[in-house]
C-alpha cells in the first residue's frame, strides 16, 4: 500500500479552493452540489463574503435553474456566453498554440486527461482540477512550489483572473456571480503568495 503523503494545511486549503472551483465549472450543478454549496459558511474577509454569497445564491436557487444558467453561460445554442478555455482568452481562438504546450507540459507532468471528458485540456475547471493534483500529488508525488508556480503562470495566471472576472459581470450569472468573485479573489491570493515564495 503506497504511504499518505503529507501536505501542509496550507496546501490542502489551496488545493481545496482549486478543487471546488473545478467542480463548480466542469458541469451543470446537481441537488448535492447545490445542498453543499448551501452549507458554506465564511467568514468576514473579502473571499469569506464571496462564500456566504455563493452560499446565500444557491440558498435561492432550484437544480433547474442552475442548469440553465450553467448552460446559457458555457454551453449556448451555437456558445455560451462565455467560452472558459485558456486557447480562446489568449488567442481568441478555440484549440491554439496555448492548448498545444498545455498538453506538452501534461506528458511531462504525467497528467492524462479524463477519458469522459469531451471539452479540451485548457477548460478552466480542468485547469484547476490539475493545479489541486499537482498540489496533493495526486499525479504521484507533490510537486515543487516551482513547478505549481511554473504551471500557474504559464496556464492559468495569464489569462483566469480575466475569465473570472467575466463570470462576475456576465449577464446570464447569478449562482455563478460570486463563483467569478471567489475565483477571482483566490488567483489574486495565489499570485501574491507565488511572488512571496519567490
Amino acid at each position: 500500500m503506497a504511504a499518505q503523503v503529507q501536505i501542509s494545511e496550507e496546501d490542502q486549503l489551496r488545493a481545496g479552493w482549486y478543487a471546488l472551483l473545478a467542480q463548480l465549472l466542469s458541469r451543470e450543478p446537481n441537488e448535492q452540489l447545490l445542498q453543499m454549496l448551501r452549507g458554506l459558511e465564511g467568514d468576514d474577509s473579502e473571499l469569506g463574503q464571496g462564500i456566504r454569497a455563493l452560499a446565500a445564491a444557491a440558498r435561492g436557487t432550484t437544480v433547474e435553474t442552475a442548469k440553465q444558467e450553467y448552460f446559457d453561460l458555457f454551453v449556448g445554442i451555437g456558445q455560451g456566453e462565455l467560452l472558459p478555455f485558456a486557447s480562446y482568452y489568449l488567442t481568441g481562438f478555440l484549440h491554439e498554440k496555448p492548448l498545444a504546450r498545455l498538453r506538452g507540459d501534461m506528458a511531462k507532468l504525467q497528467i492524462a486527461r479524463a477519458d469522459d471528458v469531451a471539452e479540451p485540456e485548457d477548460h478552466i475547471a480542468a485547469l484547476c482540477e490539475m493545479m489541486a493534483g499537482l498540489i496533493t500529488g495526486g499525479f504521484g508525488e507533490p510537486a515543487e512550489l516551482a513547478v505549481q508556480r511554473e504551471f500557474f503562470d504559464t496556464h492559468i495566471g495569464c489569462w483566469a483572473p480575466r475569465f473570472f472576472e467575466d463570470l462576475q459581470a456576465a449577464q446570464s450569472a447569478v449562482l455563478y456571480m460570486p463563483v467569478g468573485t471567489i475565483g477571482r479573489l483566490f488567483l489574486a491570493i495565489e499570485t501574491q503568495a507565488f511572488d512571496m515564495a519567490a
